[in-house]
């Protein structure tokens, strides 16, 4: 429900969104229904906010590390707001109140920015600050598409991914293609001027990039998809699933990347890894391997330690 009321998520007037939101939870949440048995198998509940909670602890490790406060004291606390189940950002920022902070840096783990996203989650932290009474200066990184730390974590996942496929049963023949697959938006939000189509773009072409030179290949076969749509409009394409029917009328063999989640949840581990392993093998796709989303990964977490300290 909190997701579907978000007038970023379905813009439209109040009431509808309220009916909507309502209709839609009930519907994906019932006993037995789609939200059941997605985290069923992830042992009934999403490992978002654990694998979030673990960059935090990285981030902030990294940070003090560069900058240690008099008598092993942290001079940065990194909190984690989640935007539609706790912790949200109120109870953030009354833990900030308490803690008597001096300033914050909001990090959206999203690389690539859409007002869905990274929009929607600064917006409900500013409605937050101003309900609590914080007043601390505060600054925002946007998004990162080409950072170097998180392109050079990408093509190392990436190209793990694509030795593990020539290494594999399926490899010996033609080299695999590589699809960038990000979490789709309506075709009208990017009409509108969201530059995330745009960014996701970006982040494949530097990221294919990397790998190719990683790889020591003359030429890497890649392309974006867009995976998650829901409900009767008009999405970004082409979809996944168009993808792995272009991969298999080309009878080559795919690597999955979905570049635009830095964490693994249930449209990595399960969409991705179900879903669209059995949709590769039923349509006969020679050979499936998914990379691994940057995570904890070191140069990931040195490029937001780096852009933190740029904001400082």
């Amino acid at each position: 429900k909190n997701f579907f009321m978000d007038p970023a998520i379905i813009r439209a007037p109040f009431l509808v969104r309220f009916l909507l939101a309502r209709f839609i939870a009930w519907k994906r949440g019932r006993p037995g229904g789609p939200a059941e048995r997605a985290y069923a198998g992830l042992g009934g509940k999403s490992p978002l906010l654990d694998n979030t909670a673990a960059q935090a602890r990285a981030l902030q490790e990294k940070l003090n590390s560069f900058q240690g406060g008099t008598h092993g004291e942290n001079i940065f606390t990194v909190h984690v707001a989640m935007r539609y189940w706790h912790p949200r950002s109120d109870a953030v920022v009354q833990t900030i109140l308490k803690d008597r902070g001096t300033q914050v840096i909001l990090v959206p783990l999203y690389p690539q920015f859409s007002t869905t996203t990274t929009g929607s989650s600064v917006s409900d932290w500013h409605r937050a600050a101003r309900t609590a009474g914080l007043s601390v200066p505060t600054q925002t990184i946007c998004c990162y598409p080409t950072l170097p730390g998180f392109v050079a974590a990408s093509a190392d996942r990436v190209a793990t991914a694509y030795r593990e496929f020539l290494t594999g049963p399926q490899g010996g023949g033609t080299p695999p293609r590589v699809l960038f697959s990000a979490h789709g938006l309506p075709v009208s939000v990017i009409a509108a001027g969201d530059p995330y189509q745009n960014q996701c773009e970006q982040s494949a072409k530097v990221i294919a990039r990397a790998v190719q030179q990683m790889l020591g290949l003359e030429q890497l076969d890649w392309q974006v998809c867009y995976q998650s749509k829901v409900g009767p409009l008009k999405w970004t394409r082409p979809s996944t699933a168009e993808a792995l029917q272009k991969a298999a009328k080309d009878h080559v063999g795919v690597i999955l990347y979905p570049h635009a989640f830095v964490s693994e949840h249930v449209e990595t581990l399960v969409e991705i890894d179900h879903e669209y392993r059995a949709m590769a093998q039923a349509l006969g796709v020679p050979g499936f391997v998914r990379a691994g989303t940057v995570m904890t990964h070191p140069a990931f977490i040195a490029g937001l330690a780096d852009l933190v300290m740029k904001r400082m």
